[in-house]
């Protein structure tokens, strides 16, 4: 019964996440499953590049999905990573940080380089809210919200981009290093800057084709999906 009450109260308050309602991020469900996806965090970032199968096990883990051919060079700093889904072919280089309080979802064939950031959980903005408001129950206790993350597939995040709560970007966008993404981005953008903004639609006018001294004695080819 203690076990059926304990795995009921984890379904109520990671319901009140997905609902974007407040809920309390101290609550001791929620802590362990933290603190065990945490430790995993840890065990991760302990291995070295060529244990491929220890982190495979160990990102199976943490994360809700990983699709094939997922890589994280490490370290890395999930959340709830239960909350986190990867999809195929996915990249992500040194200090990969998700935030994962709400859902967070890339696509297939995604890149991302360093210092990476996506962050979904949201804090009252007014002092005395942060401190603590009174619950349905009576008990005082400091309380915040959250909103999910989408990211569509082939999108590419230069260094140190942080992606902002609720923002949804679109495929094969290209996100430019140091931008902080607030609000969405439409597909086949290149966005960038603080806040992050759509510089222009990416079109064949960008194609390595034209690049030729860069292209050298490669060949451009379509990748299946």
């Amino acid at each position: 019964m203690e076990e059926k009450a304990r795995e009921n109260k984890i379904i109520e308050e990671e319901e009140k996440i997905k609902a974007g309602i407040l809920f309390c991020p101290a609550d001791p469900e929620l802590k362990a499953i933290k603190r065990k996806t945490h430790n995993l965090n840890v065990d991760y970032n302990m291995t070295h590049e060529d244990e491929v199968e220890k982190r495979a096990e160990i990102l199976s883990e943490i994360l809700g999905e990983a699709g094939e051919g997922c890589v994280i060079q490490g370290p890395i700093a999930f959340h709830y990573g239960r909350h986190t889904k990867i999809g195929k072919h996915f990249f992500g280089n040194f200090n990969l940080t998700i935030q994962d309080d709400a859902e967070v979802t890339i696509g297939d064939y995604c890149n991302f380089g360093p210092n990476v950031t996506i962050v979904t959980p949201i804090h009252p903005m007014l002092a005395n809210e942060r401190k603590a408001m009174l619950t349905a129950d009576g008990e005082k206790k400091s309380l915040c919200y959250a909103k999910p993350v989408h990211i569509g597939n082939s999108c590419w995040f230069g260094a140190s981009v942080t992606v902002c709560p609720g923002v949804t970007i679109g495929d094969n966008c290209v996100i430019g290093a140091g931008s902080v993404v607030t609000r969405d981005i439409p597909a086949n953008s290149f966005a960038a800057g603080v806040p992050c903004r759509v510089i222009r639609e990416l079109t064949d006018a960008d194609s390595m084709k034209h690049k030729a001294e860069i292209l050298a004695d490669n060949q451009i080819i379509e990748i299946e999906e």
